[in-house]
């Protein structure tokens, strides 16, 4: 089902606002209960739960750049990139709900992730999963959601190119 219009726009904003949400609670809790670089294993240390402030971006990318540099790049831009998003998403209606949803995801972690710099200087970082030889470095609610937005998109898009294959072979 697809909505239009004002519910179209109150979807995307309360959907955005849960997201942002959501991120926010489980940094907040892992800030108040947690200290840093306290860890705690569950599942057989398979999944490790720690406090860690990141003061750059992915995987701490970035973390050693001078200030007016940091500023630029962690904040300006990327919060330049998010507004163009959504307003994007708000004004473009002939998207799929599946592209609409993967953007809307990314959109909500790229707000947490940059409410926490702005706000703590850092961003929270609580969560490693280890499986064998496969780990992750740590990362938080606000990543999960970009990465689950950024792989919904990706499907659309494999869906698209499918669903183009199969009508272009139909009238050819």
């Amino acid at each position: 089902m697809k909505l239009k219009g004002i519910y179209r726009t109150v979807f995307i904003l309360l959907f955005l606002a849960l997201n942002v949400g959501c991120d926010q609670v489980t940094k907040s809790m892992m800030r108040e209960h947690i200290g840093y670089y306290d860890h705690y294993s569950f599942l057989d240390g398979h999944v490790t739960l720690l406090n860690v402030e990141n003061k750059g971006a992915f995987l701490s990318a970035g973390d050693s750049l001078a200030g007016p540099l940091r500023l630029i790049m962690l904040t300006l831009l990327p919060v330049a990139f998010l507004l163009g998003a959504l307003i994007y998403i708000i004004i473009k209606n002939n998207m799929s709900n599946l592209a609409l949803i993967g953007i809307i995801c990314v959109i909500g972690g790229g707000i947490g992730n940059i409410y926490d710099r702005i706000v703590h200087g850092s961003v929270t970082d609580f969560m490693h999963l280890k499986f064998g030889i496969f780990q992750t470095g740590i990362f938080n609610a606000a990543d999960v959601s970009i990465m689950t937005g950024m792989g919904l998109i990706l499907l659309n898009s494999f869906l698209r190119a499918r669903e183009a294959k199969k009508q272009e072979a139909l009238e050819g």
